[in-house]
């Protein structure tokens, strides 16, 4: 590359580039506070050539061969096979992320490269021969043109692998809008792409804040925005982009609650239940931050949760022992302070206190380690606001209708989970539970690859989800074709 390795800038018509911004940010080490590189904000007339170089590269991408697009994420593939290691550690740096966690993520997106590698079959149309007299019908699946995508810190490389592989081998050209947290990892996937010889122009990375999300939103050149982040700025970027006429995709926040019935076995569900509250230190949409014990499942398991929750060990992620490591910035561990506060302002119980803990030689890394609260209002803020944090509350009641009833009463909608024993229990919850997410003995109800990230309510804004087929939509657009051809028309023989 041409600019400096320690610099963050815009991938543009196949060429690192500097903004014409000026404007810059430090890219921290959120387990010792460190600045390991600078990233270079976008401007608007940033964001714009990059926008006209990738309808430019757009017109010829999309008259290339679906046979040949496939090749260049094939090649992807395993280059990103091939730099695992150094890439896992590039997202622990500046992410906070066990290096395990890094390295699942990075198998996470892998599986979505592979899944849009099947686009030839997933963008079939169908036809009908002689649906009238004389007459055929047809529909075929049509690119849109420039498509971005909005990605946030917790996961810098599989969420924008959501997104991409399916964007460019439907034949649209791509942009990627990272968060100015993590370019590191942004910057390394794309340099990987560099390497297949992708024609210039089909993809495109451009670092930016709220000024290069504005553009993307308002310029008519873009015709989707992907989107994953906050329930808040979820609702306004699907709002403003719908106003300028984009499809939008916007992935939103939640509040995941998980179901613990009596007779689920004990020692699974809390080893699962705990990996999903704490893993990523709280920071992925799929946590579970609230348990909704069931009867005489109430002290087993807060007695065992608690013990686990408070032998977990916390440090710097590339510390093979490490089981959890720092949230992304101060400002978070503030917010998780507070939300510890306000919780027990509101009645609840601290069982596991995890403020004012260090990291022996990471002093000033942002630490916050696990905390468990019990007696958790149905009514209180804690139960109804997603903390994005290692903040695990507890709630009791006496059935599982009881449970169902306050995971469907909440405005979140991304996921919920039961530990159970009993099919009966299980077809119950999956049937009644409102979350587009669900997992029965799963802590973690993660959709591979070939099926949709299927949030509802506030957690998500639009029709068709990230991954699988629904990509395919909504990547494409359908155009019907019927026509009528006489045997005597044209014939010259």
């Amino acid at each position: 590359m041409s600019t400096n390795e320690h610099e963050r800038v815009n991938y543009i018509d196949g060429d690192w580039k500097k903004p014409e911004s000026g404007r810059t940010l430090s890219v921290i080490n959120p387990a010792d506070q460190k600045e390991i590189g600078t990233v270079h904000l976008s401007g608007k007339e940033d964001v714009k050539s990059a926008v006209e170089t990738a309808e430019e590269a757009y017109h010829e991408w999309r008259r290339t061969p679906v046979t040949k697009r496939i090749q260049y994420l094939f090649h992807f593939k395993n280059l990103l096979e091939e730099h695992i290691d150094e890439l896992a550690k590039v997202i622990t740096n500046e992410s906070g992320k066990t290096y395990k966690e890094s390295v699942g993520e990075i198998r996470r997106g892998i599986e979505n490269v592979e899944n849009a590698c099947g686009m030839p079959t997933m963008m079939q149309g169908f036809n009908n021969e002689d649906i009238a007299t004389g007459i055929d019908e047809h529909m075929i699946r049509q690119p849109l043109g420039v498509v971005a995508a909005i990605t946030p810190f917790n996961f810098p490389v599989m969420i924008p692998l959501w997104f991409l592989p399916y964007a460019i081998a439907a034949g649209n050209s791509f942009i990627l809008k990272p968060s100015e947290k993590v370019p590191m990892s942004a910057r390394y996937i794309i340099a990987l792409l560099q390497k297949t010889d992708l024609p210039a122009g089909v993809v495109q990375l451009v670092n930016g804040d709220k000024e290069a999300v504005d553009e993307l939103l308002e310029n008519p050149s873009v015709k989707a925005i992907s989107f994953v982040g906050s329930t808040a700025v979820a609702r306004q970027i699907y709002s403003k982009g719908t106003l300028h006429g984009k499809r939008v995709q916007a992935q939103g926040g939640a509040k995941n609650m998980v179901v613990v019935l009596p007779d689920a076995d004990l020692n699974m569900t809390t080893r699962i239940v705990v990996d999903s509250a704490f893993g990523c230190a709280g920071q992925r949409c799929l946590a579970n931050s609230l348990a909704i014990t069931v009867g005489d499942a109430k002290k087993p398991f807060t007695d065992a949760i608690k013990e686990k929750a408070a032998g977990l060990k916390v440090g710097y992620g590339l510390d093979k022992s490490t089981e959890m490591g720092p949230v992304i910035t101060p400002d978070s561990r503030q917010r998780v302070e507070q939300f510890i506060e306000t919780g027990e302002n509101e009645g609840g119980k601290i069982l596991v206190d995890g403020r004012g803990k260090k990291v022996e030689n990471y002093g000033d890394g942002n630490w916050i380690y696990p905390t468990i609260m019990d007696e958790i209002s149905p009514d209180s803020s804690l139960a109804k606001t997603e903390v994005f944090g290692p903040l695990f509350g507890l709630m009791h009641v006496d059935t599982v209708e009881d449970a169902i009833q306050l995971i469907n009463s909440q405005s979140y909608g991304n996921m919920a989970c039961l530990f159970t024993s009993s099919g009966a229990a299980a077809r119950q919850f999956r049937y009644e539970a409102n979350a587009g997410n669900i997992g029965i003995n799963i802590g973690v109800a993660a959709p591979m690859a070939y099926y949709p990230f299927s949030g509802w309510k506030d957690s998500f804004f639009g029709d068709l989800h990230a991954q699988g087929h629904h990509a395919v939509e909504f990547y494409t657009q359908t155009k019907v074709v019927i026509e009528r051809w006489s045997r005597d028309w044209g014939r010259t023989f």
